[in-house]
C-alpha cells in the first residue's frame, strides 16, 4: 500500500512543480530565463513527470496569457463567471488549449511572443502512443503494488492530474478564499498556507503582480514552495531571475 501512496504523492507534486515552474512562471510569464539546453532538459523532465498528462508549454503559455488579459470576461478561456459548472469550464479550457497547441486558433502576437515552442518534441509528447505508454506504466505499477481495492480509485487521478491541477485554481481560487489586493477580477488566495498547490493557490497575489516569480510573500504565512526552488536554481546559475520583475515589498505594500 505504501508504494502506491508514495507514487501518488510524488506524481502529484512533481507534475505540479513542472506545471507551475515551467509552463506557468517560465512559458507564460518569463519570470526567469534559462539557456536553450536547459530549456530542452526541462521540456523532457516535464514530459517524464506529467506523463500521460503532458501539457504543451506553448498551448499552456498562450492560453494563460489570454486568461490574464481577459480575466473573468467572455473572452477568458476559463472563468467560473461564465461557466455554470466546473466540468463545463474544464471542457471549454480543454477545447481552447487543443486549438492553441495545434495552431488552429489565430491570436494576437502579444500572446505568442517568446513562448517556448519545441514543435517536434511537443508533437511526440502529446501523441497518443506517448500517453498510452505512460498510462500502461501506471496500470502496471498499481497491478504490482495495490494490495487493497480502494487504492485503484486513485488511478484515474493520474490520468487527469494536470486538468485537475488547473481546475483547482481556475475554479476554486476564483470562488473561495481571501484577497490581499483589489483587482478587476474574482481571483482569490485559495489557501493561507499552500501545502497543496505549491504556491499556485496565491492567485490574487499573482493576478496583481503577474510576472513576479514569488506568488506568496505578502503575508507572513504565504510561503511559496516553488519560489524557494527557483531561488536555489538561480543561485546555482541554472536559471536567472529577471530582476526587474522581482517587485519590492515596499511597492507591494503601496499597492495593497
Amino acid at each position: 500500500m505504501k508504494e502506491i501512496l508514495i507514487f501518488f504523492v510524488a506524481h502529484w507534486y512533481l507534475s505540479l512543480f513542472f506545471q507551475t515552474f515551467f509552463l506557468h512562471r517560465y512559458a507564460a510569464h518569463k519570470a526567469f530565463t534559462m539557456s536553450p539546453f536547459v530549456e530542452k532538459v526541462v521540456y523532457v523532465l516535464t514530459w517524464i513527470f506529467q506523463g500521460s498528462n503532458y501539457l504543451s508549454p506553448y498551448g499552456y503559455g498562450v492560453m494563460h496569457r489570454m486568461h490574464h488579459a481577459y480575466a473573468d470576461t467572455e473572452n477568458d478561456p476559463h472563468s467560473p463567471t461564465y461557466d455554470e459548472t466546473i466540468f463545463k469550464m474544464m471542457w471549454k479550457t480543454k477545447t481552447i488549449y487543443s486549438d492553441l497547441s495545434n495552431k488552429r486558433m489565430v491570436v494576437e502576437k502579444r500572446f505568442t511572443e517568446g513562448v517556448p515552442d519545441w514543435v517536434a518534441f511537443d508533437k511526440f509528447a502529446r501523441s497518443w502512443p506517448s500517453r498510452l505508454f505512460w498510462g500502461a506504466l501506471y496500470v502496471a505499477f498499481y497491478a504490482q503494488f495495490a494490495t487493497y481495492w480502494w487504492l485503484w480509485l486513485l488511478l484515474p487521478i493520474h490520468f487527469l492530474m494536470s486538468p485537475i491541477h488547473g481546475a483547482i485554481i481556475n475554479w476554486f481560487a476564483h470562488k473561495y478564499g481571501y484577497r490581499n489586493f483589489p483587482v478587476g477580477d474574482t481571483s482569490k488566495n485559495f489557501l493561507p498556507v499552500d501545502f497543496l498547490m505549491m504556491g499556485e493557490s496565491y492567485h490574487n497575489n499573482h493576478h496583481k503582480f503577474g510576472n513576479r516569480a514569488n506568488f506568496g510573500g505578502i503575508r507572513w504565512h504565504e510561503i511559496d514552495p516553488t519560489y524557494i526552488v527557483i531561488k536555489l536554481l538561480d543561485k546555482m546559475k541554472i536559471i536567472r531571475l529577471v530582476q526587474h520583475k522581482e517587485i519590492s515589498l515596499e511597492r507591494i505594500k503601496k499597492a495593497a
